[in-house]
């Protein structure tokens, strides 16, 4: 019987893509940094499923949204008709969540997550169809010092990676019925405009007309910024909030800018807007975006309750550390060559006794000669050979030779190892 794939070398998906071992250490970085920072502001993790009921989406993210009408990877199943979808973003399922196990019985709540989101976009640099995100929700809090909280927690992460020349844009897109009144007002301004309106914006005009503001396409660049500004529209409180949050992240000596047309790419956001954004990434110059949706727990059948969150995306974030030379290491402590009947017999053990004092070990397996095992102990990236011969097995001791660094060969007992490494070398 003839194979049914015969011969097949399968590929991965498009847009779809293997993130491979030279590079997950300063994956690690990225994760761990940020993981780090969020505790610190006290949020804490919460893992949410990656497939949701595809009107958790388009309730919370908008039926008229890019991801909602060409972007989510939605299908029905065919064991019980239901409806589903991958999730294309992170807040609308933590919401759900939120609502679900009803988390803000016992007053706010600050909550983050990571993981892999789906979009069927235009593959390119920093854009693919499976992309990470790491996120945070705080629920429950309605002034702006949350909002102000969570930009200057991004701030610092930004520092801390060793990231610089990133840009903070701000706006406010006001409460809804501060919107309804603007989207009048825009309507009539692009109708006046509709030569220069390319399908995309006509298709859009009534549907959800602020997008417009936010087109890319440079034939319309002129119109879009003189187009009738939002923050006019805003009443007293939304004034108020914005003006709060500008002297807060003043006060924290956060440079930002003022972008009118700023309005995000979901229909849940209210008052509070911002993105990071870099020149170092092209089109993708994004890197992390967020804001306050005050209306969103209550729409999707919870409590009416105040929230603000920002997402930021792992992918460019990791190619923007490439760009600025930001590098990672997870070499491990020790190789450990084994040369002689008798050493090899007792490496598994060392091995052991080493890590269970806190190093990381690799263990040279498959015999070859001393010096066959030193050339890959250089190769391995160890910060040290470990050596064990007879003689070292027979008293106890291991010979610890420098790879990194320059520095004489010791001897010394299994038990001053740790000792020995922290002394000789910056273990960071």
């Amino acid at each position: 019987m003839a194979e049914k794939f015969p011969n097949t070398k399968f590929q991965s998906i498009k847009g779809f893509y293997d993130i491979l071992p030279e590079t997950t250490p300063l994956w690690f970085k990225l994760e761990d940094t940020a993981r780090r920072m969020l505790t610190q502001y006290g949020y804490n993790n919460i893992r949410m499923p990656l497939v949701e009921t595809t009107d958790l989406f388009v309730r919370s993210v908008g039926e008229h949204t890019d991801i909602v009408e060409k972007e989510m990877y939605t299908w029905v199943d065919s064991l019980n008709g239901d409806k589903l979808t991958l999730r294309p973003e992170g807040t609308a399922g933590c919401v759900r969540a939120v609502i679900e196990h009803n988390l803000t019985y016992n007053g706010p709540q600050r909550l983050w997550y990571s993981g892999a989101m789906f979009r069927h976009e235009n593959v390119q640099k920093g854009r693919q169809r499976q992309f990470h995100q790491i996120g945070a929700e705080a629920f429950g809090f309605e002034l702006p010092d949350v909002d102000a909280e969570q930009i200057v927690l991004l701030a610092r992460l930004w520092e801390a990676l060793g990231i610089n020349d990133v840009a903070l844009q701000i706006n406010s897109i006001g409460d809804a019925h501060e919107r309804v009144e603007y989207r009048q007002t825009l309507i009539a301004y692009f109708e006046r405009h509709m030569d220069v309106l390319d399908e995309d914006a006509k298709r859009r005009l009534h549907s959800n007309p602020l997008r417009i503001l936010d087109s890319k396409n440079p034939r319309m660049q002129a119109v879009c910024e003189a187009a009738p500004k939002l923050m006019e529209s805003l009443g007293e409180t939304s004034r108020m909030h914005f003006e709060k949050l500008c002297q807060l992240l003043g006060d924290a000596g956060v440079v930002y800018s003022i972008n009118n047309r700023l309005v995000r790419g979901l229909d849940y956001y209210n008052r509070t807007v911002y993105e990071w954004v870099t020149t170092k990434l092209g089109a993708q110059g994004t890197i992390a975006g967020g804001g306050r949706y005050d209306s969103l727990v209550k729409r999707l059948g919870g409590e009416s309750t105040p929230a603000c969150g920002f997402g930021i995306g792992l992918e460019r974030v990791f190619l923007l550390m490439q760009e600025y030379g930001v590098t990672a290491n997870n070499a491990p402590d020790i190789y450990l060559v084994n040369v002689g009947e008798l050493a090899e017999k007792q490496a598994f053990s060392v091995a052991e006794i080493l890590r269970s004092r806190g190093l990381s070990v690799v263990l040279h397996v498959g015999g070859g000669s001393f010096k066959s095992q030193m050339k890959k102990a250089d190769r391995s990236g160890a910060r040290f050979a470990a050596i064990l011969g007879n003689d070292e097995v027979t008293a106890n001791e291991i010979s610890l030779k420098p790879l990194l660094q320059a520095g004489e060969q010791v001897r010394c007992k299994l038990s001053e190892v740790a000792k020995r490494i922290g002394e000789q070398y910056d273990r960071r």
